[in-house]
């Protein structure tokens, strides 16, 4: 009895995981980061900044949990503080490169015409540069800073988002319920805002979540090329910068290397799981 009856118990549960196993893990990877980052300065007594010459290059102890780096700064502290750096950066760009382009790109389907052909030139002209090769460009241009590289992706970012709002745009338009919204009176901009794109923003929902572990990434490399923070901002790709010499030193570049690529990870499965939660056929 016992053999059939555990089965169709455990049954669910393997569907479950299956199901939601990955983006559940994704989702705790981001707020446990997301929490680190909010109460660094609780969990972390150490000043990420502080210097001790006298400490530098300790392995990881109780009292240096990641170890210390070239100045004697507590890597652990680091790794906590450079978090707030490259979540706020990542969400920042995503965010604001997701909302210019899809409003850019659904206005410039929808209105049709020399503003949409205008908008698909000036976007195939971005992706005709690999965007961190762009982002390097401008980043150099205007300085070193995080304002400034934030410039430079915002510059690079905004295009997929344009692209995939107005295929969705173009393929929602001939829909009825816009049709319908039209003989009632509605106006172009309320039909737009208030009825197409909340029915196209499962793609672009999924295409922001997945953005956003792209955007860190992208951002620790323009600071692994001393384009992103000013020293001594801890920032995680400037942390692998200065530990990429010291092979002996495993722990100054590892644990910030671990973190980009968890936070990575992290989106990656969550994004994946929205993807198949908005996906009819894959929820069937």
């Amino acid at each position: 009895m016992s053999d059939i009856v555990l089965p169709a118990l455990a049954s669910p549960r393997r569907r479950w995981a299956r199901r939601y196993g990955l983006p559940a893990l994704g989702g705790a990877i981001i707020l446990a980061w997301a929490l680190v980052a909010l109460l660094a300065p609780w969990i972390i007594r150490a000043d990420p900044n502080f210097v001790n010459v006298a400490g530098r290059l300790l392995p990881p102890s109780p009292q240096h949990w990641m170890g210390t780096d070239a100045l004697g700064r507590d890597v652990a502290a680091r790794v906590a503080y450079g978090a707030r750096v490259s979540l706020t950066v990542g969400l920042v760009v995503v965010l604001v490169a997701g909302l210019f382009g899809t409003l850019l790109g659904a206005s410039a389907a929808y209105a049709r015409g020399w503003a949409e052909e205008a908008l698909m030139r000036l976007t195939d002209l971005v992706f005709c540069f690999p965007p961190i090769i762009l982002a390097m460009a401008i980043a150099a241009a205007l300085g070193i800073g995080t304002v400034n590289t934030v410039i430079a992706m915002l510059v690079v970012w905004w295009p997929k988002f344009a692209r995939l709002s107005r295929s969705l745009v173009l393929s929602q338009r001939s829909m009825e319920y816009v049709e319908a919204a039209q003989s009632i009176g509605f106006g172009p901009a309320h039909i737009l805002l208030r009825q197409i794109i909340p029915n196209a923003v499962g793609p672009l929902v999924v295409l922001l979540t997945l953005d956003l572990g792209n955007a860190i990434l992208v951002f620790a490399g323009l600071s692994f090329l001393g384009l992103g923070v000013v020293p001594p901002t801890a920032e995680w790709g400037a942390m692998v910068a200065e530990g990429r010499e010291l092979v002996q030193q495993w722990w100054v570049a590892t644990f910030p290397g671990l973190a980009i690529l968890t936070v990575v990870m992290g989106f990656n499965f969550m994004g994946d799981g929205i993807r198949d939660w908005l996906d009819p056929h894959a929820r069937s």
